[in-house]
């Protein structure tokens, strides 16, 4: 019985596997590990439950909260957290990871503690799960459906589709990105890759004046990620990116309007490039401190920037320097009396939760509940965070 076992098994079947086996898959897998059971835990969409994935031979299983619990810091440290029941069996939560990308955790139940050893064994078997939910998830509803707590607009449904992934890194790049709410969204949206020595940023808020659900708005947000993605692709500049998302948006709608946020970064120098249209230009942070609000705005909003040229702003980086990037949703959220969010609490709380030494990914989980609270959960426009750390140069 080994890791080895249990991954060629789940291999096997993982060829041909339906979403629905997944739950049985795992199960099965457990005694190869040498442990009684292996569950399989999503994340919901708000990232607030962690809910098990369904199967005829699973224990009996409840949806758990991520806040304050053994599971839930497993999902928010990326590290695997020890507990026990109170039937005397021992429990290990291990995060389900895709790559970078958290897609929720895997609880192991055993009849005797764990080795570090074993442990690592389940956390190299939990990361060909994560594998092989996401790719279930690419071709059936299954575990969409589990994730959603509640029913999906249309506009958020069209604009969550085009979205990367929330959570991406190398061994030199972070990124991480939180859109709420989450399933009834307005225009904001994001992009990122990261080419050879290049890591490009785009972070977008388009207004739909009179459109019902946002759908006017989406559609504007739709097509500036399309036209920043071509752009991107052709190996524009960051000034020609800028026209090409200007012009692809004016000659569709006229008289829409977007605010947005331009960035890329050289890896190899840490000279990051910004153009801010309308938009927050974003703060960096370094060694847990602000050292820079970047100016704004340094260019027109979208479907305004034929008038006037933008203007580039540089600013140099440091190895381990974070870039916070954010929409207008987040400082202007205001509370029940009225009080916004504003500038200075979003600097207290980003500093804050860089001296807890977070993962980034969940920094911007944080940070977005946090506004929510603010406004007691009632969003009066979208709220949009984009994070990314530069780890190191060459």
């Amino acid at each position: 019985m080994s890791a080895l076992d249990a991954m060629r098994q789940l291999i096997r079947q993982g060829y041909r596997a339906r979403p629905e086996d997944l739950a049985d898959m795992a199960m099965q897998a457990a005694p190869l590990l040498g442990v009684t059971a292996l569950i399989i835990y999503v994340v919901d969409h708000q990232q607030r439950e962690l809910l098990p994935l369904l199967g005829s031979s699973l224990p009996v299983s409840e949806t758990t909260v991520i806040d304050g619990t053994l599971a839930g810091r497993a999902y928010s440290t990326l590290t695997a957290v020890r507990g026990s029941q109170d039937s005397g069996e021992q429990v290990v939560w291990v995060p389900l990871l895709d790559g970078s990308e958290r897609m929720g955790v895997l609880q192991v139940i055993a009849d005797r503690p764990l080795s570090d050893e074993a442990v690592d064994d389940c956390a190299t078997v939990a990361a060909l799960v994560g594998e092989l939910v996401v790719t279930c998830d690419l071709y059936s509803d299954t575990i969409e459906r589990r994730r959603r707590r509640e029913p999906m607009q249309l506009a958020a449904e069209m604009l969550r589709a085009q979205l990367p992934p929330l959570t991406f890194a190398t061994g030199r790049t972070v990124i991480a990105g939180i859109l709420e709410p989450c399933y009834d969204v307005g225009g904001d949206a994001f992009d990122y890759a990261v080419n050879g020595d290049t890591a490009h940023l785009a972070l977008f808020d388009a207004v739909g004046h009179g459109s019902k659900g946002g759908m006017r708005a989406v559609i504007l947000a739709s097509i500036a990620i399309a036209a920043y993605r071509n752009a991107r692709r052709t190996g524009m500049d960051l000034t020609a990116t800028y026209h090409e998302i200007d012009d692809a948006v004016r000659s569709h709608d006229r008289t829409g309007m977007i605010t947005a946020v331009l960035a890329e970064l050289n890896q190899d120098t840490g000279i990051l490039q910004v153009i801010s249209a309308g938009h927050p230009g974003g703060i960096v942070l370094r060694r847990g401190r602000v050292v820079s609000v970047l100016p704004s705005p340094t260019a027109l909003p979208v479907t305004l920037g034929h008038h006037r040229p933008p203007l580039i702003v540089k600013e140099a980086l440091e190895p381990g320097d974070q870039v916070l990037l954010y929409t207008d949703g987040i400082t202007e959220a205001r509370d029940a009396d009225g009080n916004p969010f504003g500038l200075d609490r979003l600097i207290d709380f980003a500093q804050r939760a860089l001296a807890d030494h977070l993962p980034a990914a969940e920094t911007t989980r944080r940070l977005v509940h946090a506004i929510l609270e603010h406004q007691d959960d009632r969003l009066q426009d979208d709220a949009t965070v984009l994070l990314l750390q530069w780890l190191s140069g060459p």
